[in-house]
């Protein structure tokens, strides 16, 4: 964190207007805005803290980069603060368009990445070689694994999670449209529903994508009236963050299996959701159809970018047994963006369509 990041250059201004530095990545075609500069100093003790901080007194700076006109409804960002974790080498929020959420694989992908080609941590002084680097993310510690050569990334990215654990298995509820409908809930840093879309009607390799954001936005609501989210170290993490559909094939086999996952604000993931990669392999490892080690591939119904995963070893969160995961895949980047913030815009604080 103590690295100084080289900007890209603004455009003619006002000196005293505020400007958005950022560099934009993706992974299997989910978008990250990383910030550079321009956002005021996220406030607090610990990690939690600065993302209640951000949430109650710096939002703007949220709807400004996740917005439009200069994001779109299913931009994703993250902003780099420090840590209070002394071996993290940096601490992260991730931002959405509904606010700030506690896990984000595909992320934490982009920003292994990130981390090395920014010098944000050392890179061998020469030849190939991987190096880890400590991301601190609102739901704990998470170590990526960066391939490198010559000082800079290449290849995939790996990263082990926290751990990752079964909240609810076989839970029925009521969804509006398609009556009782049979979930699990589990946590991968972020907490999901699962459910096959073939039980609410639908074909997650095949359907229209807004068919299948309204059922799962349908069963997200329906889990969050009727069912209590808690989470063993802290209330901040006790929320249902979105559902993810899939095709049924939670057995172990050679052969890709697709999803889709809808978050937040009926946000569409792209990517195979790296969180949710993990959530999944927690899920079919308590199940008894995943073994330790055993690499599975995961597919995005939106794009067809695939991400692998296996349960690595057991590891307990509070009561309950579960498993560190590791998820890995690839991270491109798209460029750099600056964003002038002028106070005559009548559109400076963004906008989304409904």
């Amino acid at each position: 964190m103590e690295a100084t990041l080289a900007l890209p250059q603004l455009p003619p201004h006002d000196p005293r207007t505020p400007a958005l530095s950022v560099v934009d990545m993706h992974t299997g075609g989910e978008p990250l805005r990383i910030v550079l500069a321009g956002c005021p100093e996220v406030s607090g003790p610990t990690l939690l803290a600065k993302r209640r901080y951000m949430r109650q007194h710096l939002d703007y700076v949220r709807r400004r980069l996740m917005f439009e006109p200069r994001g779109h409804r299913d931009m994703y960002g993250a902003v780099l603060v420090p840590s209070e974790l002394p071996e993290a080498h940096l601490g992260v929020l991730f931002l959405h368009n509904e606010g700030y959420s506690s896990m984000c694989g595909h992320a934490v992908l982009a920003l292994g990445r990130f981390a090395l080609d920014f010098g944000l941590v050392r890179a061998p002084s020469a030849g190939a070689g991987e190096v880890r680097v400590n991301i601190h993310c609102p739901c704990g510690l998470v170590a990526a694994f960066v391939e490198c050569e010559g000082g800079r990334s290449r290849g995939p990215v790996r990263f082990h999670s926290v751990p990752a654990f079964v909240l609810a298995t076989d839970l029925s509820v009521e969804v509006p449209g398609h009556g009782k409908v049979v979930v699990d809930i589990a946590f991968g840093g972020a907490f999901y529903a699962f459910v096959s879309a073939k039980k609410l009607g639908l074909n997650v390799c095949s359907a229209k994508t807004r068919d299948l954001v309204d059922a799962a936005s349908a069963v997200t609501e329906a889990v969050k009236a009727q069912f209590k989210i808690t989470h063993p170290d802290s209330e901040d993490l006790a929320f249902l963050y979105g559902t993810i559909l899939t095709d049924g094939k939670d057995s172990y086999s050679e052969e890709p299996t697709t999803n889709i996952c809808v978050f937040a604000d009926e946000q569409v993931d792209r990517s195979p959701t790296g969180s949710g990669v993990t959530a999944r392999i927690a899920l079919q490892y308590h199940k008894g159809l995943l073994k330790l080690n055993q690499t599975r591939a995961f597919k995005s119904s939106a794009t067809g970018s695939v991400f692998t995963g296996k349960a690595v070893r057991e590891a307990n969160c509070g009561d309950f047994h579960g498993v560190i995961v590791e998820v890995s895949g690839q991270s491109h980047y798209t460029g750099t963006a600056s964003f002038i913030i002028e106070d005559d815009d009548p559109l400076r604080d963004g906008f989304l369509l409904k």
